[in-house]
């Protein structure tokens, strides 16, 4: 009876899952899909170069959000669920904002100085007006993610999807007049983004203002009332206690994909970026998938009471999430250098396919990272994130240093790739313990043998080019999961459940 119920309720925090995971990824899929079709038009107005610029400076803001937010966000997240009481959850969400607003105010405003020693060093090129923008989109985009992420804890999830069109689609208008019509080039794409992200930030503040006016006579007490003092929400110490001891590790972590683009950059200079670039995007069907169980992973796993029903889920999901990131890799491989010729026509880009390869490979092992990341959260050893992403990063350096001279973006792919999986290991090792989830080691290799071998081997004896290769590397994808079907991956009761899930959809789908 036990079993059954703890059955019952994994699949019903799977359900969640899936339903979070859809509203999350319903602006990226729309993000990502008129990307890909304005692709094409981008690459022909734009030079590798260019490319090369904007997507440097995209890590560069990432890397600096990181660090300007003090681990904040990652408390904000664990200590929402403390308990269920409205005054207190108020009261956390206006503490982390008001902290978060003064701290990337301040980081930006000596940031934006020097504009343009700065913008030499990152990219290689003196673009100190693109610099200033990139200084712009930290602000923006570190204090959007807060505000996403109160909608996410709240479970709000066709606002959060509301919000997140609406900035995929100011975006997209905004870098297709400039780009397009007024033939801005990379600039034109700087702008587009973050000046959309600063508006939907505006907005999103704007809905949330109920919540973030403190209650009468709170002000007069300024600080203290920062600090916590006369309130039950967690203080900002406890909260920087928290979160502080996640940013080495998030900062090291992300650090990998600043090095490799500096190290591309400073080699084989910011058109080698470029063709890199235009490789992670191709990724996207890999990033995608990622962002999103990024985004509904954390509040689904830390709102599961019971520890033993979490480690089943957490292992189970594990499971199906390399099952899922693996089949897409695999595609993105077989089908790489057809996607280059498709979506990015202008002179330059083909050999971005080289590495299309690598880089979707290691988005995809960053999502295990994410499990590894919450299980440390759930057991309060947060500590443990740094030594794992320490020696991630060191690995990283010492690939870099070796591959990239000789293999340009293909070594800085590998590099990635075997970066995180140091930190996989190292990680799991420190964390297993604090929190013991049994993963399921031989459905995992099980998956790991039949993807990369039939990935491998389509890749290697399959015609690279013209309508036959196409189709039967195609044949080689669809084939895989009818393969692992066949040889026992799926386990009976989930083949049930899996149909019954279908059955439900389609009955909605039907009532609708």
């Amino acid at each position: 009876m036990a079993a059954g119920s703890g059955r019952g309720k994994v699949t019903a925090y799977l359900k969640r899952l899936l339903h979070a995971l859809g509203a999350y990824q319903i602006a990226s899929i729309v993000s990502k899909l008129l990307a890909l079709l304005l692709l094409p038009f981008y690459t022909s107005k734009i030079p590798p170069g260019g490319y090369g610029i904007v997507e440097t400076l995209a890590t560069f803001v990432i890397f600096i959000s990181i660090v300007v937010r003090f681990g904040i966000i990652e408390s904000f997240l664990r200590f929402y669920y403390s308990d269920d009481d409205l005054v207190r959850r108020d009261a956390l969400v206006r503490r982390a904002m008001l902290f978060l607003t003064l701290t990337t105010t301040v980081a930006c405003a000596i940031l934006i100085v020097p504009a343009g020693p700065l913008s030499s060093l990152i990219t290689s090129r003196h673009v100190p007006a693109a610099y200033r923008i990139a200084i712009l989109g930290v602000w923006a985009f570190t204090n959007l993610e807060l505000a996403q992420a109160v909608l996410r804890v709240d479970e709000r999830l066709r606002a959060y999807a509301t919000a997140g069109l609406c900035n995929v689609f100011l975006t997209i208008a905004t870098s297709v007049v400039l780009v397009l019509v007024i033939h801005d080039g990379y600039m034109g794409l700087l702008i587009g983004n973050y000046a959309s992200s600063t508006v939907v930030l505006v907005g999103l503040w704007w809905t949330m203002r109920g919540r973030l006016r403190a209650p009468a006579g709170s002000a007069a007490h300024g600080l203290r009332h920062l600090l916590g003092a006369g309130t039950r929400a967690e203080s900002l110490r406890t909260l920087l206690h928290f979160g502080l001891p996640t940013v080495p590790a998030e900062a090291s972590v992300y650090a990998l994909s600043v090095l490799d683009r500096q190290f591309i950059v400073h080699q084989h200079g910011i058109t080698a970026a470029g063709r890199y670039a235009i490789a992670v995007k191709i990724a996207g069907a890999v990033v995608f998938i990622v962002q999103a169980f990024q985004y509904a992973w954390p509040p689904l796993a830390y709102s599961v009471e019971n520890d033993y029903d979490a480690a089943r889920l957490y292992a189970l999901v594990t499971t199906y999430y390399v099952l899922l990131t693996g089949w897409v890799v695999a595609g993105l491989t077989l089908g790489g250098r057809y996607i280059i010729r498709i979506f990015a026509r202008g002179p330059g880009y083909l050999q971005a396919f080289q590495a299309i390869p690598w880089v979707s490979l290691g988005w995809a092992l960053y999502g295990l990272w994410v499990v590894l990341l919450v299980i440390a959260g759930r057991a309060k050893v947060t500590r443990r994130n740094f030594p794992a992403a320490l020696v991630g990063l060191v690995v990283n350096v010492a690939l870099l240093a070796v591959l990239v001279p000789r293999h340009g973006i293909v070594g800085a792919g590998i590099a990635l790739s075997g970066a995180y999986l140091a930190m996989l290991t190292v990680m799991h090792l420190l964390v297993r313990r604090a929190f013991p989830v049994r993963f399921e080691w031989r459905r995992l290799l099980h998956l790991v043998v039949v993807l990369a071998g039939m990935t491998v081997a389509g890749n290697l004896l399959l015609p690279d080019t013209g309508a036959i290769g196409l189709l039967e590397r195609v044949l080689v994808f669809l084939a895989i999961p009818l393969v692992l079907l066949a040889t026992g991956f799926v386990h009976r009761a989930e083949l049930r459940r899996g149909l019954e899930l279908i059955r439900g959809l389609r009955q909605r789908i039907g009532a609708a």
